[in-house]
């Protein structure tokens, strides 16, 4: 009997998906493990592999298609027999999401509704009707109780509400371009041809967490300049040895390594900053795990380097190498990408001399990294000096981490950098 294969749930926070490419054609025999297509979630492309041997009878969603979890995308069976009619999926019911492990929080059922109809938040004074466990889950994923429609008894908000709040998917630019007076060039030649490319899942993700992180989190800024001299040497030294080793002779050290490595050190000695905002607690890691930017064609995604604090220089190299061929080849999972603790970004390759990141919610603080300029110095014997001094910015979480918790953290990163070998004990 055929069956209908539908849109997968890929991630726990994906809602739709995209067709991005079908590897196989209508008719065309398949086995368990195949790889049927690629699927564009909120957080990569991922392969969606056969689970029904048979034939392809028929593929409901073209190349490009963008389709609720659920909704039917092809159909397996035996050859010659008709193709299933398909049933549009279901709206998806909301659930409580799972709390992870490390915020101690207990799954707690909600009262069941008096109707499922959404009402306006009601409110006794100036307090809005919500659960104990809603209004944790809406701390948790920065969303504003008051603004939310409450379904439980009497408007009151609950678990399901801030679920499908904070899942709800981006809403949809109306078409056609929105600045509609901008006039074309007077000499008929633009640069481009005008146009409006649809968003992917990716980039409409980007744009809500980056949105939610600026307007809920209270950021604030310090700035640190590091003598980059030593760090180079050190890494033109190891890099050197590295080439004449048989066995290290394809691994090469970044700027970029000596940076996260040194950043979980730097953690390790000021641990507040490795910390998150739990809304009535703050909650100190014990592990570092480091998330760092790897930019994309249409986005950027932030791959998590696990235990950073436990790691050589070596193995986060070797770690960083292998997440960022992952991410080119947009091949991480969603695990990859989620459970960092602090987050570094540069963008010294580019030339940039210096910037402030959006901070990486939860984390409580970014660093970012600007390029290593030659400039002129004053040295310890107050002479003017040519010096290579690389510009590092701190992005903090003032609800948890005060100026003090910051500069502590950035004096620490600039000790190590300036005395690289640290970092090789």
């Amino acid at each position: 009997m055929a069956e209908i294969i539908d849109m997968p749930k890929l991630s726990d926070t994906m809602s739709v998906g995209t067709v991005v490419k079908w590897n196989i054609k209508e008719g065309q025999t398949v086995a368990f493990g195949d790889i049927l297509a690629e699927i564009e979630t909120d957080k990569a492309t991922m392969e969606l592999s056969c689970t029904v041997p048979g034939a392809i009878l028929k593929i409901y969603a073209d190349a490009g298609s963008q389709l609720p979890v659920g909704e039917p995308i092809c159909a397996i069976g035996k050859k010659g027999e008709a193709a299933p009619e398909p049933k549009k999926a279901a709206p998806p019911k909301a659930s409580a999401p799972a709390i992870p492990e490390s915020t101690g929080i207990p799954c707690i059922p909600e009262a069941p509704a008096s109707s499922s109809t959404p009402v306006a938040a009601q409110s006794d004074g100036s307090r809005t009707k919500v659960s104990p466990y809603a209004k944790r889950m809406a701390e948790k994923a920065a969303l504003n109780v008051a603004a939310l429609s409450g379904t439980g008894p009497g408007g009151r908000v609950v678990g399901r509400d801030v679920n499908a709040a904070a899942n709800a998917p981006v809403a949809a630019a109306p078409a056609g371009p929105i600045n509609v007076a901008v006039a074309p060039p007077a000499d008929g030649k633009g640069v481009q041809p005008d146009s409006d490319a649809p968003v992917s899942g990716m980039r409409a993700t980007i744009a809500r967490r980056l949105v939610e992180s600026k307007n809920t989190v209270p950021h604030f800024y310090l700035e640190v300049e590091v003598d980059a001299a030593p760090l180079l040497a050190l890494r033109e030294t190891l890099n050197k040895r590295l080439a004449e080793s048989s066995a290290e002779a394809g691994l090469k050290l970044s700027v970029n390594d000596f940076i996260l490595k040194a950043s979980a050190e730097a953690l390790r000695r000021v641990p507040a900053v490795n910390a998150s905002w739990a809304g009535t607690s703050i909650r100190q890691h014990s592990a570092v795990h480091l998330a760092f930017g790897v930019a994309l064609e249409d986005g950027l995604v932030t791959p998590v380097i696990r235990d950073a604090h436990s790691k050589s220089l070596r193995d986060i190299a070797v770690d960083a190498k292998g997440l960022i061929a992952k991410a080119r080849s947009k091949k991480l999972s969603p695990a990859e990408m989620s459970g960092s603790t602090f987050t570094v970004t540069n963008l010294g390759m580019y030339g940039v001399t210096g910037f402030y990141g959006i901070i990486n919610t939860p984390n409580a603080a970014i660093l970012s990294v600007g390029a290593t300029i030659k400039k002129p110095v004053v040295d310890a014997n107050d002479r003017v000096v040519i010096g290579q001094r690389m510009a590092i910015g701190l992005s903090g979480d003032h609800r948890v981490v005060d100026g003090a918790n910051g500069a502590q953290f950035l004096q620490a990163l600039k000790q190590i950098l300036e005395e690289p070998t640290l970092i090789l004990i």
